[in-house]
């Protein structure tokens, strides 16, 4: 009996073996891709930080509950979205260079420098380098805040910022629903709701939901499970 596998990507049928085998190693030789959702926004006294956790090599799901929000200092994480090996590369060196730069002001750095330094590695390497980030976090003289850093190296401060392969489901719902000023409590539904819409309708994103909350007290990180997100066509 012939086995045949139907190609995601063409609809053609491999009906011999040597042909699903290189099929299946050409995916896993492709670099790891967070094709994803992730998102930051700003509430009234500090940052919420959202991701999916689904990690992709081609069309094979690599990580199903990957960790992509990161933290580059005390009080400022980052979402990262594009190529995983990139942006682990790049938050390797804005950490660093925040350490330094720590030390010598001898205080907590401003969430604005982050950005900058992501910003200035991912536009002066953008022709190499596949990177997607928003930084969020706070410190004294601004509060919370929200930066965007985009494939090209762009950098945007924004109320809120969406991001990755998700986030073009669900651009609508945000504009519809972020208020200036939320609760904290208001804020982080709000992630929850559209992470959870945004998974639902893209492919390469999936698996659980992982929070960060930034504030003046500090950092409190959550994971919620894939079985326990909100799902909304129920509600019809």
């Amino acid at each position: 009996m012939t086995d045949t596998f139907v190609s995601p990507y063409h609809g053609e049928s491999l009906t011999n073996a040597h042909e699903i085998h290189d099929f299946m190693t050409g995916d896993l030789s492709k670099p790891h891709s967070m094709g994803t959702s992730i998102m930051g926004i700003q509430y009234d006294g500090g940052v919420v930080m959202g991701a999916d956790s689904r990690t992709t090599t081609g069309a094979y799901i690599a990580n199903r509950v990957s960790d992509k929000i990161t933290p580059v200092h005390e009080r400022i994480y980052c979402c990262r979205s594009g190529s995983a090996a990139d942006t682990q590369a790049i938050s390797d060196y804005v950490k660093n260079y925040l350490g330094q730069h720590s030390v010598e002001l001898g205080d907590l750095p401003a969430v604005r420098t982050a950005a900058k330094l992501f910003q200035q590695l991912c536009y002066h390497n953008k022709g190499n380098l596949l990177a997607g980030i928003i930084v969020g976090g706070w410190d004294k003289k601004d509060g919370g805040s929200i930066y965007n850093v985009t494939l090209g190296g762009s950098l945007a401060k924004q109320p809120f910022a969406i991001s990755g392969s998700g986030s073009g489901y669900i651009y609508g719902y945000c504009d519809a629903n972020y208020r200036e000023n939320m609760t904290r409590e208001e804020a982080r539904q709000f992630a929850i709701n559209a992470l959870s819409l945004a998974m639902a309708r893209d492919g390469s994103s999936g698996g659980v939901i992982r929070l960060c909350i930034i504030d003046s007290a500090g950092v409190t990180r959550e994971m919620i499970p894939g079985d326990q997100l909100p799902v909304f066509y129920e509600k019809a």
